[in-house]
């Protein structure tokens, strides 16, 4: 067993070595792009199923609640969060549509989405994605794998942080060390340093 454990941390560590080459740039473009979002007096959508749902959850209470530092609150709204709204959706339509509507109703031209999927192949993300474009936002989207067909769906505006992983557990290990350093980030450049 502790082998095992053993394992698990060093195939960890070893991801995230890999990544921080790969990803440091878009993670700093995706900053900045939520930053401006910000700045500009509107908000950061999120979503994902699962692990990432809830990645998307914590992404958005860091930003609501505050990070590491005392600051107020900003703009940010987890569209998994209402049962009712997503079964709703997922009764009346489809759960592809799940997060797609809420980004229609909800998202408004210079908003932002945060679209999480670590496989890159969540049908719902994607229709997200697509009705952000529609709703004049650009997206921010943390992937793994190849991507998946997620990337297709991507304008040049948008930002993709595609973690080099095929392993779920190492790509959201990964996504939550990014969503920390966005956070982190986004503090900096708005309250400067602590």
């Amino acid at each position: 067993m502790k082998h095992r454990i053993e394992q698990h941390f060093n195939d960890s560590i070893a991801t995230k070595q890999r990544a921080l080459g790969i990803l440091s740039d878009a993670i700093d473009a995706a900053a900045r792009s939520m930053v401006r979002t910000i700045m500009q007096g509107h908000k950061i959508l999120s979503c994902g199923n699962g692990g990432s749902a809830g990645d998307a959850q914590h992404f958005s209470s860091e930003m609501l609640n505050r990070f590491e530092r005392e600051r107020r609150g900003l703009p940010a709204i987890a569209l998994s969060t209402d049962t009712s709204t997503l079964t709703s959706i997922a009764n009346d339509y489809s759960y592809d549509h799940v997060f797609a509507r809420q980004v229609r109703a909800l998202g408004t031209p210079g908003d932002l989405l945060l679209g999480i999927s670590t496989s890159g192949r969540s049908a719902n993300v994607i229709e997200a994605v697509d009705a952000a474009h529609e709703q004049g936002m650009d997206a921010v989207v943390l992937s793994g794998r190849d991507g998946g067909t997620l990337r297709a769906h991507l304008n040049d505006a948008d930002i993709e942080i595609c973690v080099p992983s095929d392993v779920t557990a190492r790509i959201q290990e990964v996504h939550l060390l990014v969503i920390h350093c966005l956070c982190d980030l986004i503090d900096r450049q708005l309250f400067g340093e602590l």
